[in-house]
């Protein structure tokens, strides 16, 4: 085989541009996992002062919030519980988070610490884990999927 000046040129290219395509692409998946992050922390936000439209704009319209108990929401339940006051947060604190980019899609694993109630004065600790699938729309991450269980 006979190597050219064109062939070392060629290698040299791919050499020097392979790093610059690993940068940017590993820069993307920074900013898509802060993106979500910051997304993670607006819908708790929301949840916490029962803000409808964050909610609304926070969450895919195909929304399926599974509960560790089993009860699963669509879009229109979670929001209405939520700002109907049906569920009330006092506090919601998330630890251990993950975020894992797939393309358009993210995965989120976190555990969940909160007190709620039913606005009577009487407040529940819940401590459960959370899965979460957050779906790239547009330039908004929305929250596709949501699983809580039981730890």
């Amino acid at each position: 085989m006979i190597i050219s000046r064109r062939h070392l040129a060629a290698v040299a290219l791919l050499a020097t541009g392979m790093p610059a395509f690993v940068l940017s692409s590993a820069q993307a998946n920074e900013a898509d996992v802060a993106a979500v992050t910051q997304a993670v922390a607006a819908l708790t936000k929301a949840m916490l002062t029962a803000d409808k439209a964050q909610l609304e704009a926070l969450t895919a319209d195909q929304l399926s919030y599974g509960h560790s108990s089993g009860a699963i929401q669509d879009k229109a339940d979670f929001v209405n519980v939520i700002t109907a006051k049906k569920t009330v947060y006092k506090s919601i604190e998330l630890s251990k988070q993950t975020v894992a980019i797939a393309g358009n899609d993210a995965i989120v694993r976190h555990a969940w610490e909160s007190e709620s109630g039913a606005g009577d004065g009487k407040w529940n600790v819940s401590k459960i884990g959370v899965l979460q699938v957050w779906q790239k729309q547009g330039a908004s991450w929305r929250l596709l999927a949501r699983q809580a269980f039981k730890v």
